[in-house]
């Protein structure tokens, strides 16, 4: 009888765990330890997991990205027009100096943005490029957001302290969008990923 109450104790204590877990917002998904919220808020505002995916540079597993969106979608062109906030997080997967991750960022930018867009936001991408030398090293396991707030801007979060200037440009954080989601992505299969909810 101990034994069965004992049983039945932890039983019902796992249940209740679980019960606060999923309440608090259980994770929609993970990937190679990565767990991913299925909402987040940005700006007091409730955002949905829309995909996910590994970014690979040959076998090397370099980040873990997502995208969480006002509503999911599966077009590339509707979500740069979509209202609201929207956001972009990296979950680093190996070590990398700022100027390795700076120097890939600045060329997703500079192969799916035009010259003439590239013009209208150089002083944004300068901001950018200040922002990635503060980090100096990032390390496996770091978490970068990177969020477009309505009426404020672009503003960034690493490891859970807001670094960099806030861009004000819309036009610059869609371009940041196209790094991963544009006509040439860093990673084509992990564009797929950021837009099949998958």
């Amino acid at each position: 009888m101990i034994a069965m109450n004992s049983f039945t104790f932890k039983g019902l204590l796992a249940g209740i765990v679980l019960a606060c877990a999923f309440g608090q917002g259980a994770s929609a998904a993970e990937i190679s330890g990565v767990k991913l919220d299925d909402t987040v808020k940005v700006a007091g505002k409730e955002l949905k997991l829309n995909g996910y995916g590994m970014r690979q540079k040959f076998v090397a597993k370099v980040y873990v990205a997502s995208l969480y969106l006002p509503e999911k979608s599966k077009s590339f062109a509707e979500i740069l027009k979509m209202d609201g906030p929207r956001r972009v997080t990296i979950v680093l997967m190996r070590d990398l100096t700022s100027d390795e991750f700076g120097d890939a960022f600045m060329n997703g930018l500079s192969r799916n943005v035009d010259n003439v867009e590239k013009a209208k936001i150089i002083p944004q991408i300068s901001k950018f490029g200040e922002m990635f030398a503060l980090l100096q090293v990032l390390k496996k396991g770091d978490v970068l957001h990177m969020d477009w707030i309505p009426g404020t801007g672009t503003q960034c979060e690493f490891n859970g302290k807001k670094i960099g200037e806030v861009v004000p440009d819309l036009l610059f954080y869609n371009a940041i969008l196209r790094i991963w989601m544009g006509d040439h992505p860093v990673d084509s299969s992990l564009k797929t990923a950021l837009l099949s909810g998958k």
